[in-house]
């Protein structure tokens, strides 16, 4: 299958910190591919830098290639162009907007879509919620499920999902890879990023992220065992250590 997303030996510093430290990673067009990594591992600096956001447009080093176009220095609306959108930890709330308000926004540039139906695939049913206000009145639960009801009435090309299931309780976390699945059978390519080993199960293929660098892309259960195992984070900041200590002296 070909790539959709391309990062070659993507390197970013921050306030003379390196922070990701040479990050090579493919991702196939219409696979659901998680990034896994404890925090602090780079995995939301990586997804800011692909969706251009907080000013990280550019890496220090390397390239970001979207479908075959290179991206770096592109700004946010540029990518969303292309197709790229990303959704927080932290869904988004909006004072005096409804739900059916907030999708028909999401949807204005997908001519075929139906608020209702994208409502239902998130398991909400839209009689009681198309008319409720995207606001605090909503439970955790609730809003990461309109947020994914957005993203299927957009239909972008490639999502980043960020700590998708930040908040959300096991069943909650079930129904989840459920709408991934949806999404991925609509012809959305899906960028996973999180540290929960559970929605591993959702997904085509994994990568560990580690103190800044990829280590490896396999099979989820690979990766997924791996990271259970995995104690290389200390050792590999060590060894990257030692290699700065030796071009200094």
């Amino acid at each position: 299958m070909a790539p959709i997303l391309a990062i070659n030996n993507v390197k970013l510093t921050i306030d003379e910190k390196l922070i990701l430290k040479g990050i090579n990673l493919i991702v196939r067009k219409g696979e659901i591919h998680a990034i896994l990594g404890p925090n602090g591992a780079g995995k939301s600096t990586l997804a800011k830098l692909i969706m251009g956001i907080d000013n990280l447009k550019t890496p220090t080093e390397g390239e970001i290639v979207f479908d075959g176009k290179i991206i770096n220095g592109l700004e946010i609306y540029e990518r969303a162009r292309l197709g790229i959108t990303l959704a927080w930890q932290e869904p988004a709330r909006f004072e005096g907007i409804t739900i059916e308000e907030y999708l028909k926004l999401s949807g204005k540039n997908n001519p075929n879509v139906d608020i209702k139906k994208c409502l239902e695939k998130v398991g909400l049913v839209p009689e009681l919620y198309l008319k409720r206000y995207v606001d605090e009145s909503l439970s955790g639960g609730e809003r990461k499920r309109v947020e994914l009801a957005s993203i299927l009435a957009l239909k972008p090309k490639f999502v980043i999902l960020d700590e998708i299931d930040s908040g959300i309780d096991f069943t909650s976390i079930e129904d989840i890879q459920k709408i991934l699945e949806t999404m991925r059978d609509e012809g959305i390519t899906i960028l996973m990023i999180t540290h929960n080993e559970k929605l591993l199960d959702v997904a085509d293929r994994a990568s560990l992220l580690c103190a800044g660098k990829v280590l490896d892309t396999s099979d989820p259960q690979t990766i997924k065992r791996k990271f259970e195992e995995c104690k290389v984070c200390d050792v590999l900041d060590f060894e990257l250590k030692g290699e700065k200590d030796g071009k200094d002296r």
